[in-house]
């Protein structure tokens, strides 16, 4: 075993922080509001899990979005808190179906209803290309696979580029991709 040394921290005054471009418009690279799982492990879930159990943990992490796994850990869907919050719970609870009793793939987007962009196109992407690509989407997330390496890679969301873009959308509203387009397109038309 060894010992590592240990240096006084009374003379440091500042703190490490990530190199991020204060320059960031729609021409910029798309990989600057790509979310890569290569860096930053994905937040998933188990698809056996209760959905008010799913509510409760992305309300108390503050996560708007989770990757569905099975028991194998295999991506099998995708799950947001719009989705647990939608009136497809208040339905079931209608038809009778106790609130503590669905589970999660009773409201999860199922992999067979994704899609998804490449990881070599995105490389080669701006910002505005993917607007472009999405602007018909009402999802506010899309993934991103490595094709070739049979992975999903990681994800986009709609709420990173409105915060990257410093767009006047309230992200509490859960924007889509069609929001930001609409958004961008009345920037324009008034410039």
């Amino acid at each position: 075993m060894k010992t590592l040394n240990l240096y006084s921290v009374e003379k440091i005054d500042q703190l490490a922080r990530p190199e991020v471009s204060e320059h960031i418009n729609i021409f910029s690279s798309a990989s600057a509001v790509f979310t890569d799982f290569t860096n930053l492990k994905p937040l998933v879930i188990k698809l056996n899990t209760a959905a008010v159990d799913v509510e409760h943990l992305m309300k108390q992490s503050h996560v708007r979005l989770k990757i569905v796994i099975d028991e194998q850990g295999h991506f099998m869907g995708l799950v947001s808190l719009q989705m647990l919050h939608s009136q497809e719970m208040q339905k079931h609870v209608a038809q009778g179906f106790p609130r503590e009793q669905l589970l999660l793939s009773d409201f999860m987007l199922t992999k067979d209803s994704l899609k998804a962009i490449d990881y070599k196109e995105l490389q080669n992407s701006r910002i505005c290309d993917v607007i472009e690509t999405l602007k018909n989407s009402q999802h506010q997330h899309c993934l991103v696979i490595d094709e070739q390496a049979h992975i999903i890679r990681g994800l986009i969301s709609a709420n990173d580029i409105v915060r990257k873009l410093k767009l006047s959308i309230d992200v509490n509203l859960n924007p889509s991709f069609m929001v930001i387009a609409d958004d961008i397109d009345k920037v324009k038309a008034a410039s």
